[in-house]
């Protein structure tokens, strides 16, 4: 009886068994816990997925960008309207969204980037509106980005209820580039992006 058992724990713990398992703690672990999820993502932007692509031909004006208003977390409201004349990279995010999380340290490079540069601007929106969360989060992650929330509606064609959502408005207000998912914008082809953006005249 005893040898049977045996047997029977030792075909149950072999080498293959063993692997199906760590597999498949390993899947429940990245969909089921945000943080694990971010570090996967983060690991496949280091061998070149999640690229964005540029996105500059047919770029019009989105809607009256005057009635797209968002607050800082000082209390201070700002319009699209009133950032014309330069470059806006837009982003919708959360804190409990791994994408957006995963996505967040290649956003801060290229923030860190463009910091003395007035021709550009960065929003992030946080979906959810809690400054205590957001704030939080990046104070942890010693990121050093501008949070804002929507404080009116936001058109559909810039925001449509998917995070991590970004978009990149040109100096004319013109939508230029939108992104729906995780991508890493710390790389030469997002600034070479960037930089032609500056240079258009109109």
């Amino acid at each position: 009886m005893e040898q049977n058992t045996a047997i029977a724990s030792k075909r149950y713990f072999n080498k293959k068994n063993i692997v199906n398992v760590i597999l498949i703690s390993l899947m429940l672990l990245i969909a089921f816990v945000p943080p694990v999820k971010a570090y996967f993502i983060q690991g496949l932007m280091q061998i070149g997925l999640f690229s964005p692509a540029e996105q500059t031909k047919n770029a019009t004006i989105p809607a009256d960008l005057s009635k797209i208003v968002f607050e800082d977390t000082k209390g201070n409201q700002v319009s699209l309207a009133d950032l014309k004349g330069k470059i806006i990279f837009l982003n919708f995010w959360a804190t409990w969204c791994p994408p957006c999380i995963a996505e967040m340290p290649s956003i801060n490079k290229l923030a860190q980037l463009y910091k003395d540069d007035k021709d550009i601007v960065f929003l992030m929106v946080d979906a959810d509106s809690d400054f205590g969360k957001s704030v939080d989060f990046m104070n942890k992650r010693q990121y050093n980005l501008p949070v804002y929330k929507a404080v009116s509606s936001v058109p559909e064609v810039i925001f449509g209820g998917s995070l991590p959502t970004t978009i990149v408005l040109d100096k004319q207000g013109r939508l230029s580039f939108k992104e729906v998912g995780a991508a890493n914008y710390n790389s030469k082809k997002f600034t070479n992006f960037i930089e032609k953006l500056k240079a258009l005249k109109d």
